[in-house]
């Protein structure tokens, strides 16, 4: 199995990096490939609203010069993803943003019943609000989350604070543990158990 963690900090190697590799390391004592894949530090583009990959081979992005095609497949391809941010006024950096739009609009057919997370690291206040910002893309994607004993906000501004979290890193991996024991439950459970019919979205507005 092979699992794609995403780190969208402008920073490839800081505290969220750290948060991402202790993740991997859990994955990997249970026997799961990882991969990270930084994409906070590229020039990404917002999405246009074009209307390109509803209509384009393998629903690809118009915008073929940054990162999102590409790392859109691996996730596609991946047995589960995980998602790490810093948080800027609350929310995800505009990089990882951008990049989120994209992917999801591209791809969330094919995440369907993915094993997916998510982790924020934060100086003091606003983490609960990018990690909720980052399981919206997760639940729109129909994505499945194991749990943990906290929310997987880490805490720390200098390279490598957050390890000084006891708490943080803690719930970290026991998240991690977590996502993998889901990994091998679906898969395990797909051999026996058939996934949920598709049905045909339904879109409305509240517009009369």
């Amino acid at each position: 199995m092979h699992v794609v963690l995403i780190n969208g900090s402008p920073r490839a190697a800081g505290n969220t990096r750290l948060a991402l590799d202790t993740m991997a390391e859990e994955l990997k004592q249970e026997g799961i490939e990882t991969e990270i894949v930084h994409v906070g530090g590229q020039l990404i583009h917002g999405c246009i609203a074009c209307g390109y990959c509803e209509t384009s081979k393998d629903h690809r992005c118009v915008f073929k010069d940054d990162p999102v095609n590409e790392t859109a497949e691996k996730l596609r391809q991946a047995d589960g993803f995980i998602l790490g941010a810093p948080t800027y006024y609350g929310g995800v950096a505009g990089a990882m943003k951008c990049f989120l739009d994209r992917v999801f609009y591209t791809s969330s057919g094919y995440f369907s019943y993915k094993v997916a997370s998510a982790v924020a690291v934060v100086r003091r206040t606003g983490g609960q609000g990018t990690l909720h910002q980052l399981q919206n893309y997760l639940a729109l994607g129909e994505t499945i989350t194991p749990p943990s004993q906290y929310w997987t906000v880490g805490y720390g501004t200098d390279k490598g604070e957050l390890a000084e979290d006891s708490e943080g890193m803690q719930t970290i991996r026991k998240h991690a543990r977590a996502f993998a024991w889901l990994l091998k439950a679906v898969d395990a459970g797909k051999k026996t158990v058939p996934l949920p019919p598709k049905e045909e979205h339904i879109y409305t507005n509240f517009i009369r």
